[in-house]
């Protein structure tokens, strides 16, 4: 559960921008490698009241080292995370929003090189299901967004 709707949502938005970067292309020549440059996308994750601790446990536990591993890849180039200094009110509010920077757009679209890394970092699968399926559970809300830079300069 954690996964399947994760990445039905994400491989969406990234359908999406490809078919945005592909309209784009086509007016501007000078990005034909577009599809090799980093893709960037930050996940937001809003927890329940007085659950946003274990929430960044159980990712740092179960989600960061298979982050990290696919860093030593090549598949990620980065990954950070951030946490808002004060709260907002509650409809805008965010916990936890982690930036991932994947090599190119097709690297963010492998969701596959994920299940082999999942099974050698975390021989005991109940354990690491049952971890991940509350780090969901104790989430409100959580939303992806890819993101491009924007030069200011032109």
């Amino acid at each position: 559960m954690t996964g399947a709707f994760h990445n039905a949502r994400f491989l969406l938005l990234a359908l999406i921008m490809c078919l945005i970067a592909g309209n784009s292309g086509l007016a501007q020549n000078s990005k034909s490698n577009a599809g090799e440059e980093p893709f960037v996308a930050d996940y937001y994750y809003k927890a329940k009241w007085g659950y946003a601790d274990e929430f960044i446990r159980l990712f740092k536990k179960n989600h960061y080292p298979v982050l990290r591993k696919q860093m030593e890849t090549g598949r990620i180039l980065s990954v950070t995370a951030a946490k808002p200094r004060y709260h907002a009110t509650e409809d805008g509010r965010w916990d936890y929003r982690v930036t991932i920077v994947f090599k190119n757009m097709a690297a963010a679209s492998d969701q596959a090189s994920e299940e082999p890394i999942i099974k050698q970092l975390f021989p005991d699968q109940e354990t690491y299901r049952r971890e991940e399926q509350r780090r969901f559970e104790i989430l409100l809300a959580h939303w992806d967004v890819p993101v491009v830079g924007v030069d200011l300069t032109k």
